[in-house]
């Protein structure tokens, strides 16, 4: 068996990022820049005001002048070229250009308007309430570098800027393969010693979340010439994942026919619980992942492993999730020669954070990530702590540690993002 350090290592080194391809703005949500994106544009393009109010020239207000003859109304949209002068104020609305001359904008709870004069009640600063030119957004600034993600506030800045287009990396395409003949799909009938296939569903799911495109392949019963038949589909996308038959039983023949398909195994087996029996390679540039049958160890070792090079090949840069640290509720021991994966729960603890794990642990026992939000790492040959030992714990997709710990206040530091999971 290789460490956890090994085998993620192995993986990312292998994982190159996919040809770029140009999608209208609206599809490139969740996706990663293919290249830096430069602006086009100044943003804003004009100076304007951030008040419901009038504008004047607030060296006038701090000289002591107090009232002003409102010569012009500025909607929002609407450009005026009058220069506004000595004792003069145009009433203007939020988001509408400043007139020229005037360099401040005096909110209108702060006033009083009878008829064509203008009463100024507060003091203001000059260069209040006015959004300069170029303040968010400078023409020739670099917006996102190669590898950023675009989420809503990213799609929004660009469309600020006129962007309509964007560069991104390829969705890598995903195979999704189980195996074993004791599998049954969903709404068949089970018969004697038959069991529901759920690790197509949840890495289906898993690589939509990473945003990949998962292809399901259906189930390879225990045959040769079956397995053989489905795992060189699998193998013309960008990634597969076969979910069992890499242990090392008598009808476990995954190994035996990437062996004949020509796929370089990289390694098999890592110090983990669960997930020790992970075997990757590759065929090309095609990665192939054998994770294995049982359900919490299939989900484990994807997000250890799966996810983080699919967006590598994404040319996304935040590959792994957060961690923090967190406190045991209760005892912990660790597993022999192996580090343990605890599914766990994150509590708020002031401004800390502790966990307790989600019931029994076993690697067939899918509740216990169902109701987890995190994974506490507990070392090889962990002696055993009472309650407070503290621990690295990543964190999953809503996490509770993604929220701040009491109301208002800020959310506690994380550590560092990166897959540092072996004290």
């Amino acid at each position: 068996m290789i460490s956890i350090h090994e085998a993620i290592d192995t993986v990312i080194g292998a994982a190159r990022p996919l040809p770029a391809e140009e999608v209208p703005l609206l599809e490139a949500l969740g996706r990663a820049t293919a290249t830096a994106i430069v602006s086009p544009e100044a943003v804003p393009s004009f100076d304007n005001s951030a008040m419901d109010g009038y504008a004047l020239r607030g060296a006038e207000l701090e000289g002591g002048r107090r009232e002003f003859r409102v010569v012009v109304d500025i909607p929002a949209g609407r450009w005026v070229g009058e220069e506004i002068g000595a004792a003069e104020a145009a009433k203007i609305m939020t988001g509408a250009p400043l007139p020229p001359g005037a360099d401040t904008v005096v909110q209108v709870e702060y006033t009083e308007q009878h008829g064509e004069t203008l009463v100024v009640t507060e003091p203001v600063q000059t260069g209040a309430n006015v959004r300069r030119a170029a303040e968010d957004v400078a023409v020739g600034d670099v917006l996102f570098p190669r590898g950023a993600r675009l989420g809503p506030a990213e799609i929004g800045l660009l469309a600020s800027v006129s962007c309509e287009r964007v560069a991104v990396a390829r969705r890598p395409r995903v195979a999704i393969l189980a195996t074993g003949s004791e599998l049954r799909p969903s709404g068949q009938p089970l018969g004697l010693g038959q069991i529901r296939n759920s690790n197509s569903f949840t890495a289906y799911g898993q690589v939509l979340a990473a945003g990949g495109e998962p292809v399901l392949l259906g189930i390879a019963r225990d045959d040769l010439d079956e397995t053989r038949r489905l795992l060189a589909d699998a193998l013309e996308h960008d990634v597969v994942i076969t979910s069992g038959g890499v242990s090392v039983g008598e009808f476990d023949f995954v190994k035996q026919v990437q062996d004949e398909l020509g796929v370089e195994r990289r390694f098999w087996g890592v110090a983990t619980k669960p997930g020790k029996p992970l075997a990757f390679g590759m065929r090309g540039d095609t990665l192939v992942f054998g994770v294995p049958g049982n359900p919490v160890a299939a989900m484990v070792s994807f997000e250890m492993y799966v996810r983080p090079a699919l967006l590598a090949l994404q040319g996304r840069q935040d590959l792994y999730r957060p961690y923090v640290f967190a406190s045991a509720e209760e005892p912990v021991r660790g597993s022999r020669g192996r580090t343990e994966a605890r599914r766990c729960r994150l509590l708020h603890r002031g401004r800390g954070w502790g966990f307790t794990i989600t019931g029994p642990q076993g690697s067939g026992i899918l509740r216990s990530m169902a109701l987890a939000d995190g994974l506490a790492f507990v070392p090889p040959e962990y002696p055993g702590a009472a309650p407070g030992a503290e621990l690295l714990v990543m964190m999953l997709e809503g996490s509770a540690a993604e929220r701040p710990p009491f109301p208002g206040g800020p959310a506690a530091p994380a550590a560092e993002n990166a897959p540092t999971v072996e004290p």
